[in-house]
């Protein structure tokens, strides 16, 4: 009868368990989060339809844009070039556009390196062909005379920008890209055979440290800027631009075929290629002066 009992509980007990798994599980079902959805915002009113912005000043589209402009190149090793010149830009759209760019390098600044070149170089029989005078070192260098290219220009963002919270100025970011064509100007060629041959080889090497080649290459360009409108036609421009370029900016003989270092020659072997680098300010002119405004 005892036995009997306790098969009868033991039996109760599992049901009861079996009865509140079920209820727990049920209970996570019904209670458990549920699958997101978004209900769509339907505006009206006034601003039913109503575009992001009203009244936009749009500077660029249909518009000229001269830009004359002064800067100078950096990260130079030997000597750095104060750039000249202008820019002539047409925007078909307000972020997209067309334009060509120009700079002269009439002025050079010396750096340190050249400077302590020209008070402390030493010539000797392993260097003459490199350095035959330490004072006319800076006229052996090379350089870039001039820069000029067609450029394709977008503007991907556009704004204010914020003067002691009180004077705010309209302001876009913009990419260009293109070629340029570079007027080069290096160390004329020579040979230290030649000059070893020469009845005043002394004379021979001082005069091919002066002598001059021009040349010109082409090579892609590629930067970025910043405009701020003072008023409908009127701006300032602040811009980078870079190109890759290989000139013999020291004037020495520092590079040969199949890795012959010196190889006694001056020639297109000791060209060492770097990128470039080109920061200017410039001047914005709009033609014509009015401008487009955005309902």
């Amino acid at each position: 009868m005892i036995g009997e009992m306790k098969r009868m509980l033991s039996t109760h007990n599992r049901f009861r368990a079996t009865l509140l798994g079920l209820c727990l599980v049920a209970i996570a079902a019904i209670g458990g989060p549920s699958k997101a959805s978004a209900q769509e915002v339907q505006i009206t009113g006034p601003l039913a339809g109503a575009p992001a912005v009203h009244h936009m000043r749009i500077y660029r589209e249909n518009r000229l844009m001269l830009v004359p402009h002064i800067g100078i190149t950096l990260r130079d090793s030997f000597q750095r070039n104060l750039m000249i010149g202008g820019q002539l830009h047409y925007h078909f759209l307000d972020w997209l556009g067309i334009g060509l760019w120009g700079s002269y390098g009439g002025v050079g600044f010396s750096t340190e390196l050249t400077r302590e070149i020209e008070d402390l170089g030493t010539t000797s029989s392993t260097n003459r062909l490199s350095l035959p005078g330490r004072a006319n070192f800076s006229q052996q260098l090379g350089q870039i005379t001039w820069a000029a290219g067609p450029q394709i220009n977008f503007i991907p963002l556009r704004g204010k920008l914020a003067l002691f919270q009180k004077l705010f100025v309209d302001t876009d970011f913009y990419i260009q890209a293109g070629v340029v064509f570079l007027g080069i100007q290096e160390r004329a060629n020579i040979r230290a055979a030649d000059c070893e041959t020469a009845g005043d080889v002394d004379a021979c090497y001082l005069e091919s440290q002066t002598a001059r080649s021009n040349r010109v290459a082409i090579r892609p360009s590629f930067g970025v800027g910043l405009n701020a409108y003072i008023n409908r036609f009127l701006g300032i421009q602040i811009e980078w631009r870079g190109f890759p370029a290989a000139i013999n900016e020291s004037g020495w003989d520092q590079a040969g075929p199949e890795a012959k270092f010196p190889d006694g020659v001056i020639n297109e072997h000791d060209r060492l290629s770097r990128l470039f680098h080109l920061v200017s300010l410039g001047f914005i002119v709009f033609l014509p002066p009015s401008q487009k405004i955005s309902k």
